[in-house]
């Protein structure tokens, strides 16, 4: 038996497999309070049969907004949100922890009422950030004041008490990709002369704050927080001679915690560190002998390459991100060895920030006596899944009390809609059920 499909513990959470969704931003909180809404509790329902859920990041305030319709936590309505969410995932069995999330200075003024975004110090990223109008330039931050690091310390022990008022089974502290904590952990992006700067002690005295009053409301145990240890010019962030000695400082403190588990990126290409005399090929492979909690390796893994790093003990379960997206059932697939559908990158985002106004809608009848909904549910929710953007909808028609047909369809952007339908009549032959277009 693949190892990816044994039971793992992660502090106090009893995982029934080590395949671990990772947090992914899809932008769906689109409404005025940026509360979870029920497709979002639908699409992680879908996806309940992972060892865990790892939630999109969730904004313990809006100070800490750096995309449009990302959810938040720090509001009751968007507790009762997530509550549906956590509900959902429950109720398939899952296990779910809330990210918690705070941009920084990846971030626009848009974002806060024409005000800058905060940062450890006054230095722009020089990125470009999505808004609902398109993309939009980084500023120079507001460096923040120790009082306004003390503000955002609440922030996060708020957040977790939200997260454990919304029923999720523990946290993660988003402390990577270029945002904020990554922000306080890198020589490049934080100059300070504080007791918040220069030292890797110092650079990451803000995340022990948090973490420790994280731990205030919630046991140290169900408590997991991110690394991306080779992030390199991306999100304004360098790999430098003082990085790694900061990794290991951070690793060999939150060691002392009992966490549940440190989950570490690895370098999505070689590009990345590519001639960088301080970048680290495998990361897993430099900080397993450092860590004693329990590991999640994550960063463009297969299959394969996944149950590798497990039978070579280089962490305890694995986290899979864009694959989940197109295959819900990503933990079936694995058992089986089956062929994964490929994630589609125009589905990933809510609309892409725009609203669609070329619509069309086509659909297929279908006959026979497997062309029933109850037979075709799989095939409708990996449609579902693989297409956020698009409606689906299924309506059987009768001639008095008999049969006649079952009409299946999709509505929405006319490239979507073309590569949806194309799809289901590929699973529909396969299936022996008989079709013609829908006049």
């Amino acid at each position: 038996m693949l190892k990816l499909l044994t039971p793992c513990r992660l502090g106090a959470l009893e995982l029934r497999n080590r395949i671990v969704m990772a947090p992914l931003t899809r932008c769906r909180a689109d409404n005025d309070g940026f509360v979870p809404t029920d497709q979002m509790a639908r699409y992680y329902a879908q996806r309940a049969s992972a060892g865990l859920i790892v939630s999109e990041g969730a904004i313990v305030s809006p100070q800490g907004r750096g995309y449009p319709f990302t959810p938040g936590i720090w509001s009751e309505a968007q507790v009762a949100g997530w509550r549906k969410v956590t509900d959902a995932v429950h109720a398939e069995g899952g296990l779910i922890v809330c990210q918690l999330w705070h941009c920084g200075r990846l971030s626009v003024p848009a974002y806060h009422q024409g005000e800058p975004p905060v940062a450890p110090s006054a230095i722009n990223p020089n990125w470009e950030m999505f808004t609902p109008q398109g993309l939009a330039k980084t500023v120079t931050p507001h460096a923040l004041t120790r009082a306004d690091i003390a503000g955002i310390v609440a922030d996060f022990a708020r957040g977790a008490a939200h997260a454990r008022a919304a029923g999720f089974d523990g946290v993660e502290i988003h402390s990577s990709n270029g945002y904020l904590f990554h922000q306080f952990f890198s020589s490049c992006s934080n100059v300070r002369d504080d007791e918040y700067g220069g030292s890797p002690e110092n650079r990451a005295r803000f995340f022990f704050e948090v973490l420790e009053a994280v731990g205030r409301e919630l046991p140290f145990d169900r408590i997991g927080f991110r690394l991306n240890p080779m992030l390199n010019k991306f999100h304004g962030i360098v790999v430098d001679e003082h990085t790694v000695p900061t990794w290991e400082y951070i690793i060999r403190r939150a060691n002392q915690y009992g966490l549940a588990y440190l989950h570490l990126t690895e370098p999505v290409s070689p590009k990345q560190i590519e001639g960088n005399p301080h970048g680290l090929a495998d990361v897993g492979q430099y900080f397993r002998p450092l860590a004693t909690m329990p590991l999640i390796s994550n960063g463009n893994l297969t299959r394969e390459t996944g149950e590798a790093r497990l039978q070579g003990n280089l962490c305890d379960a694995v986290a899979y991100g864009k694959a989940w997206i197109a295959n819900p059932d990503l933990v079936e697939r694995f058992a089986r060895d089956a062929e994964l559908n490929v994630p589609d990158v125009d589905t990933f985002y809510q609309g892409e920030f725009q609203p669609v106004t070329d619509t069309i809608e086509k659909a297929f009848l279908l006959t026979g006596p497997t062309a029933y909904e109850s037979a075709l549910l799989d095939l409708m929710e990996r449609i579902v899944a693989a297409y956020p953007t698009l409606r689906l909808f299924s309506l059987p028609s009768l001639v008095g009390k008999e049969r006649k047909h079952l009409e299946l369809g999709v509505e929405g952007a006319p490239a979507l809609v073309d590569k949806a339908m194309e799809e289901i009549r590929v699973e529909v032959d396969k299936r022996g059920i008989s079709w013609v277009w829908r006049p």
